[in-house]
């Protein structure tokens, strides 16, 4: 999907125009549907195991934290740009990579603890990274600044979703069938669609622009969060399972959607894009490597 749309992307008729407005199509009409499904679905979630959480979440607040800082005294980026840089370096490819290569991996008992994760992984991440952003933009220590916040995290689309999606799935509420089959079709298409606006965007920005910037935003996902997690994760107290679980979510590339967030808000693009490039290609090393050591240090 990627080669596709780089491909689309080098017709000579295409414009970046188009590019633009599929990026904006993709987080306001596919990405929200996908979002809106899967925290339906959240009260038919397995027992929440909170150290899993804790382990997982906390690493990515604490490596959040320390990518702005990086950003912000290495890199001089202001910040919105500081809230994407840091954004790439704790949101991972979980659902696209995740999902397969934990069952391929770790086995079917991994899987309820990945799909834990998975629901609240947008709900937290999405939303920590729309409050910095906004809070970037309007943000003074006064009341109409919070206001102008919470107001723009609160018409954000992605946001509205997985807050009425959870809303709907603990009120004990089930979607018609056809609707849920609906939302399915459509937040299938999420990824593929995303993948597609990726390849369209490294055809304009190209792999080698904001070079810097990418290498290390890959550094912070690939070797930093998972250290992170991992040592967390030992910390608590987790079983191996749940360990190998967090290190595996945890040292994934970075995710599509800092892409569509970079985009959204028109700050990295070009740097955004190569890292996703690059990062995939590097965890094909970095992860199991990371994994095996886990597994030999529990």
């Amino acid at each position: 999907m990627v080669i596709v749309g780089y491909g689309v992307a080098r017709l000579a008729f295409w414009k970046r125009r188009w590019t633009e407005v599929g990026s904006k199509l993709v987080f306001a009409i596919p990405l929200p549907a996908l979002l809106f499904h899967m925290m339906s679905g959240v009260q038919r979630a397995p027992p929440v195991d909170w150290r899993l959480l804790v382990a997982f979440f906390g690493s990515c607040f604490i490596v959040f934290v320390i990518g702005r800082l990086i950003a912000a005294f290495l890199f001089r980026l202001d910040g919105v740009a500081q809230s994407v840089f840091a954004l790439g370096g704790v949101f991972s490819n979980n659902v696209l990579l995740g999902v397969p290569l934990a069952r391929l991996t770790l086995g079917p008992d991994a899987m309820p603890r990945v799909a834990l994760i998975l629901v609240f992984n947008a709900l937290t991440l999405w939303t920590l990274v729309s409050v910095s952003v906004e809070w970037a933009r309007h943000g003074e220590l006064s009341f109409e600044g919070l206001k102008k916040t919470v107001r723009s995290v609160l018409t954000n689309p992605i946001i509205v979703a997985i807050l009425t999606g959870t809303a709907f799935g603990l009120s004990g509420l089930e979607l018609p069938p056809a609707a849920d089959r609906g939302l399915e079709l459509v937040g299938r298409a999420a990824g593929p669609l995303a993948l597609l606006v990726l390849g369209m965007g490294i055809s304009e920005y190209g792999v080698r622009q904001g070079l810097r910037h990418s290498l290390a935003i890959c550094a912070i996902k690939l070797l930093l969060q998972p250290i992170v997690v991992w040592g967390l994760a030992f910390a608590l107290g987790l079983p191996l399972l749940e360990r190998q679980v967090v290190v595996l979510l945890g040292s994934l590339s970075v995710g599509a959607n800092v892409y569509l967030m970079s985009t959204q808000f028109e700050t990295l693009e070009s740097a955004v894009a190569s890292s996703l490039v690059l990062s995939t290609v590097l965890a094909a090393i970095t992860t199991p490597l990371l994994l095996a050591i886990s597994a030999a240090l529990g």
